[in-house]
């Protein structure tokens, strides 16, 4: 019985590998076609790669010589490189085997899925033709968008998103919808700027001294544009102190530097002449009950 038992376990092996080799010899020929098609189509995505990224290069050497806008430059790349890529993988299909007829058929129904899908996407997309066509900012830009308090210095323009670095150094990226949808303000679209300062001073203090001061303040900083109307004038009766203002013209990458100096300077020509900057304060006058 056992001598049986392994005349049939060698009889059905000897089938087994029979049909093996029938397989091989009718299948080995397409299975080692469709090999090759897959190598092929490797190498063909690995040299369309490369000529992407010298198409890619070639547009942006082509807009540089034209001095086109820095986001422009951007947004055309990253265009170029997702449009590319698609129909770089659309021809490798079509070398599978896949026709060209049923992946324009797949396409088109599944444009309608993909496209709700994407409608953010798709937003974004069109907010960022918009940004390049309207120009409300441009890379190197300082701008606060207004829907979420978002600020910061444009760095990159793409197709779907726009990245703002901030004054200490994060990355903010923003969708090109919300962007396109929103109110922003561009601080660094002018070449100058409007330096506003608010100085109180004490009910008790020389008004017209305290004017006097401020306004050589102004006279003495190099970075105030003489050339331009500055003023000293008082611009609120407050609670507990006269407010004064003070406004001067600056160039707009000046602005902040100007400011700090100059309110470090006020604080201590005020401190020398003895004119006081109060605080908040009430005072209870107590009669005779």
């Amino acid at each position: 019985m056992i001598l049986l038992a392994d005349t049939n376990a060698v009889q059905e092996t000897v089938k087994e590998i029979s049909n093996f080799q029938k397989f091989i010899e009718k299948s080995g020929p397409s299975v080692i076609a469709f090999g090759i098609r897959v190598l092929l189509a490797l190498l063909a995505f690995f040299v369309g790669h490369q000529l992407i990224k010298w198409v890619r290069r070639l547009v942006r050497a082509s807009m540089e010589r034209a001095n086109s806008d820095t986001g422009a430059r951007q947004f055309v790349d990253s265009l170029l490189k997702f449009g590319l890529h698609i129909l770089l993988i659309m021809f490798i299909a079509n070398q599978l085997g896949v026709e060209s007829t049923s992946t324009a058929a797949l396409i088109a129904s599944g444009g309608v899925a993909v496209s709700l899908a994407l409608q953010g996407s798709l937003s974004n997309l069109a907010g960022g033709v918009l940004i390049l066509l309207l120009k409300p900012f441009v890379v190197g830009d300082y701008i606060m968008e207004d829907a979420h308090g978002n600020e910061g210095t444009v760095k990159e323009i793409q197709i779907f998103y726009t990245k703002l670095a901030t004054l200490d150094n994060k990355t903010i990226v923003i969708p090109n919808g919300t962007l396109a949808n929103t109110s922003l303000t561009n601080v660094t679209d002018k070449d100058y700027r409007q330096l506003d300062l608010k100085i109180d001073i004490s009910y008790d203090a020389d008004l017209k001294k305290a004017k006097r001061l401020l306004e050589g303040i102004l006279l003495e900083d190099s970075c105030v544009i003489q050339e331009m109307a500055h003023n000293v004038f008082v611009d609120n009766l407050g609670e507990s102190s006269v407010v004064l203002g003070v406004r001067a013209w600056v160039r707009t990458e000046e602005y902040w530097p100007t400011r700090w100096r100059m309110l470090e300077t006020i604080k201590l020509t005020m401190d020398e002449n003895e004119i006081e900057i109060p605080f908040k304060q009430l005072k209870i006058h107590v009669g005779n009950i």
